[in-house]
């Protein structure tokens, strides 16, 4: 395998990095349904690198769960790979035919098409890296989840198609 095409024509490089301090809050909060604003079950995101930011490239997002998070039921995708570095704490991953604790320096990589899910069952805060390749627009399938309760069956169809989620 080589490297691929290049992508970058100049001849000096460029002062175009973007840093982002630990310090920085998250960017966007899903409480569980009733939930108060200190519920500690609650998901923070942080956007480290959007699609936007990386100009398609790929998606790096850090998932803060509360004890006892649920996460998604088994489900692949088409378009996206995705992969999950464990920072903290106790995370289960569903990697198509076993469910593993994962813990610190865990990582599990799932192809395009590969089933998979996680959930914290654990009592305790558990932290991880995505990782989605090529970039999709996982900010809103991230801030439309708390609101999926409240939609239609219709509704809720569409939306996880259009965000590439196709759950067994």
């Amino acid at each position: 395998m080589s490297y691929p095409e290049p992508r970058y024509f100049g001849e000096h490089g460029e002062i175009n990095a973007d840093f982002r301090p630990a310090t920085t809050g998250p960017d966007f909060v899903a409480k569980p349904a009733g939930a108060t604003d200190d519920d500690p079950r609650a998901t923070s995101y942080h956007y480290l690198s959007t699609t936007a930011s990386t100009g398609g490239e790929y998606g790096l997002y850090r998932v803060d769960m509360g004890p006892e998070s649920v996460g998604p039921s088994t489900h692949f995708h088409k378009a996206i790979s995705e992969s999950f570095f464990i920072l903290s704490g106790t995370m289960r991953l569903f990697d198509g035919e076993r469910w593993i604790d994962a813990t610190s320096g865990d990582y599990l990589y799932v192809p395009v098409g590969g089933l998979h899910a996680f959930r914290n069952e654990s009592g305790e805060p558990a932290s991880m890296l995505m990782l989605f390749a090529p970039g999709a627009p996982r900010e809103d399938y991230f801030e439309g989840l708390p609101e999926l309760a409240s939609l239609s069956e219709e509704e809720r169809r569409e939306f996880v198609l259009r965000h590439d989620s196709f759950f067994v």
